[in-house]
């Protein structure tokens, strides 16, 4: 008869830690993404609050400010998971949300004598500062998450990332409406990330033994899951040493390149409603700031529910046996993007009189595109559980270059925000865009280890190639020997004759 677990208090410290790791990607997101509220509010002073500063910036400029994000967010994925080695999670998050928190209060000071150039080059900076997040929140869930409760915290702390956008497009909303104006979501996003570094400080610790808060049956729940869950690996790294990264068949895998290409096309599709949802719906549909915050809000709450109801059913139907893993990923990633796909041909074809029609398929759009993150995001695992930082780095990487371009894309098509048939255009495209990326993922994506996981993958390849470099020289050898018999033959029938 085995003896109950003891995993210490319902609620103990590795769950404090996930809703640490929930606000930081909340309070982090409000500041990402709350310009595309914030700018509507800032070119259109009559939508939000009329008694505070308004700004002639032409579709092309507020592309720019709306990508330039992406620019300094890219340039640092590899740094954060650089720093968080060096210094830790705790250190390099503090770090990252501190330096975005302060330079969000910078905007309403600086775009007026610097104009829409000034609200780039801090948006590049907050990217700077944000990169560095990511990577530090999948290695302190690793250092802090029993196995068993692996997918329930990690999804917990992601969940985030629909909740941060809601909170950017409502709350942003109701700001610039409010009687501290569009300046006002500066303030907030600032403020609500230095509080946070304030109690990330002093609750938060790297490692469950750091800290000064957990009790002794937890810690030896956690300690005990991930170090057995860590044997086997360990047993792997002690016989072949620290594993080298097979950067060719990492690089010439077909399954990789097709993850990244299916990861960007998401993105795509997601970051163009991101970005220019405020912008669309205030233009073509039409709705004062109050209502669009509402509505805008709308699909991220969809997807924040969506994001548990696909965990619940892919649980189930993994455990159950009723699905494959290959089967539940290319199945969820299918809904996850045709779905989506039809939905916004369908919101283009909609005006002003129709706005009810136009947030339901909106919602459907990003609530059904949740599904991705089962789909597709977390393959990364699949191909590769020894490397799979360092695919992650890659795809997120390439992943987040499409924020860069589809509000500079928006910006070329989009001259009118009013006119229904230029954003037909950027709808369309993107819908394609979606039906590429999936049929690519459905042909050549792969739910297995690759054989370039394996600790021994580059030994046992450079063993075989001096094998066969030993079997090339093998031959050479005995056709030698072959000719010289031959030659000695030939000399001896010469004699002969003679």
């Amino acid at each position: 008869m085995s003896s109950e677990i003891n995993t210490g208090p319902v609620i103990g410290q590795r769950h404090l830690q996930t809703f640490l790791l929930f606000m930081a990607i909340v309070v982090n997101y409000m500041a990402k993404f709350n310009a595309g509220v914030a700018i509507v509010a800032m070119t259109n002073a009559e939508s939000s609050n009329p008694n505070f500063p308004e700004y002639d910036w032409n579709e092309m400029e507020r592309s720019y400010i709306l990508s330039s994000f992406f620019w300094g967010y890219i340039c640092t994925q590899f740094l954060g998971g650089w720093l968080n080695r060096r210094l830790g999670a705790r250190i390099t998050m503090f770090i990252s949300t501190l330096g975005s928190s302060l330079l969000a209060l910078l905007p309403p000071w600086c775009v007026s004598w610097g104009g829409w150039q000034a609200y780039c080059g801090i948006r590049v900076a907050m990217g700077l500062f944000q990169g560095l997040l990511f990577p530090c929140i999948h290695a302190h869930l690793a250092n802090w998450c029993p196995v068993n409760e692996r997918n329930r915290l990690g999804a917990l702390a992601n969940s985030g990332i629909d909740c941060g956008t809601l909170v950017a497009m409502f709350v942003s909303g109701l700001i610039a409406s409010s009687s501290i104006g569009w300046p006002g979501i500066f303030y907030v996003s600032s403020g609500m990330g230095i509080c946070w570094c304030i109690f990330w400080m002093l609750l938060g610790a790297d490692t469950p033994r750091q800290s000064k808060l957990i009790g002794e049956a937890e810690l030896n729940y956690i300690e005990t899951s991930i170090n057995s869950s860590r044997k086997e690996n360990a047993e792997k790294l002690k016989a072949t040493g620290r594993i080298p990264v097979p950067w060719k068949a990492i690089w010439t895998s077909i399954p990789f390149w097709a993850l990244i290409f299916t990861r960007c096309c998401q993105t795509w599709g997601y970051s163009t409603l991101q970005t220019e949802l405020p912008a669309y719906m205030n233009g073509v549909l039409q709705m004062d700031m109050k209502k669009n915050a509402l509505f805008s809000a709308l699909p991220y709450f969809a997807s924040w529910i969506m994001a548990f109801v696909y965990l619940f059913f892919a649980d189930i139907l993994l455990t159950r046996g009723v699905m494959t893993i290959t089967a539940i990923r290319k199945s969820i990633n299918s809904l996850a993007f045709f779905v989506p796909a039809v939905a916004l041909i369908g919101v283009s074809f909609l005006d002003s009189d129709q706005k009810t029609l136009s947030v339901v398929l909106m919602c459907t759009n990003v609530g059904i595109n949740a599904g991705s993150t089962i789909g597709s995001t977390i393959n990364t695992i699949d191909l590769s559980p020894n490397h799979a930082g360092i695919i992650m780095g890659i795809v997120n990487t390439a992943a987040n270059t499409m924020p860069i371009l589809t509000p500079l894309l928006v910006g070329v098509i989009v001259k009118d925000v009013s006119d229904r048939l230029q954003w037909q255009i950027v709808f369309i495209i993107s819908a394609v865009v979606f039906v590429v990326g999936n049929i690519v993922y459905l042909v050549f994506g792969q739910m297995v280890n690759q054989p370039w996981d394996a600790p021994d993958f580059l030994t046992k390849q450079q063993d075989s190639h001096l094998q066969e470099e030993g079997y090339s020289k093998a031959l050479e050898a005995n056709q030698f020997l072959e000719d010289e018999k031959r030659k000695e033959s030939e000399a001896t029938n010469e004699n002969t004759n003679l």
